[in-house]
């Protein structure tokens, strides 16, 4: 009866428009660092086998899950990808639209690097020099447990042992999950290395956030879009800059960029599946499970993002640069996906 009812509202809300009504091709929205690998996905799926290629737009996980969470029915996504885990935030505005079932798929691991171009230097960094380089507001230099507006303009002033260069880093938007995760792992990495900012989080958690998330506005920091493609190109331009995004974009870019090392380890395949470099993130994408059943194919797709032939150890998508997780964890997110097994609230 439930399934029944959902897919009146699905088909209901199809009749708006001429357009809705036709839509028989899986929507995907979401991340741009998941794009490519949902992309490949994607071309593999519509070439072997009877459905349509999916339509991917590459929207940022922010702005993904913002139109994912909007609604059941054709005119909203049917998945979307997401370079970190959906929010309680998140999760509830679901909940409050009528996207009551969400099945979650972990689908691997990425590193995000911090990469210059290989006509410059290569960068040694500790999460404490990428702090101090990009936060809003650091320990005052002169050592006093006070915090000051970011005056640092070199990286050499940040810590003598770096490069004598302007601090100019080309990154992603607040929208993105590459901007989310490289906040949590790299510069709460760095901010809580001060034991007294560390001592913050217990006393007042939101100072303790703003402080340690909060990344400076003065221009040293350039918000460069959801493109990473286009950051690459930047960096290769601008041997003075250095940019962030995920391990896959600087896996296919060896040629132009390298990675900086941090906390002395380089994101490398190994490194990132070890765990051994620090800023590493799972990568995600969430299905509406009210469209299954009514957007032709969608079963399907999930069933070949999951199938040892694209995200295992030999699978096409780990020459994209997808670092796969472990073979139980793999079976068991197949098993839950395939089954189209709704999530609980990520609290």
């Amino acid at each position: 009866m439930k399934k029944s009812l959902i897919a009146v509202a699905v088909v209901g809300a199809a009749s708006m428009s001429t357009q809705a009504l036709a839509r028989d091709t899986i929507n995907i929205v979401g991340s741009s660092t998941v794009f490519p690998f949902a992309t490949t996905v994607a071309e593999k799926f519509g070439n072997t086998t009877e459905f349509n290629t999916p339509k991917i737009e590459s929207t940022g996980s922010g702005g993904g899950l913002k139109l994912f969470c909007a609604g059941v029915g054709v005119e909203h996504p049917d998945i979307t990808n997401a370079s970190r885990r959906i929010k309680v935030s998140e999760f509830e505005k679901c909940q409050e639209n009528g996207v009551d079932e969400i099945v979650e798929v972990k689908i691997g691991y990425d590193g995000i690097a911090l990469a210059n171009s290989k006509e410059a230097e290569q960068f040694d960094l500790t999460l404490r020099d990428i702090f101090l380089a990009l936060a809003k507001d650091v320990p005052n230099p002169d050592g006093s447990e006070e915090l000051v507006a970011n005056p640092y303009e070199t990286w050499k002033e940040v810590n003598p042992d770096l490069p004598d260069a302007k601090i100019e880093v080309l990154g992603p938007p607040p929208t993105s999950g590459t901007r989310d995760a490289f906040a949590e792992l790299a510069m709460e990495g760095g901010c809580k290395t001060f034991d007294w900012i560390k001592d913050m989080k217990s006393e007042d958690k939101s100072k303790y956030k703003a402080v340690c998330h909060g990344v400076r506005e003065d221009g040293a920091y350039v918000e460069a879009g959801e493109n990473d493609n286009l950051i690459v190109q930047k960096l290769d331009a601008n041997p003075e800059a250095l940019g962030i995004f995920g391990f896959s974009f600087l896996d296919q870019n060896t040629d132009k960029v390298q990675g900086s090392m941090i906390n002395g380890v380089a994101p490398t395949f190994d490194s990132i599946a070890s765990g051994d470099y620090p800023v590493s993130r799972s990568l995600y994408f969430y299905v509406k499970k009210a469209h299954v059943g009514t957007i032709p194919g969608m079963e399907e797709y999930v069933a070949e993002f999951t199938s040892e032939n694209a995200w295992g150890p030999e699978g096409y998508l780990a020459d994209k640069g997808l670092i796969p997780l472990p073979e139980d964890m793999r079976e068991k997110v197949a098993s839950a996906a395939q089954n189209m097994e709704p999530m609980s609230s990520p609290k």
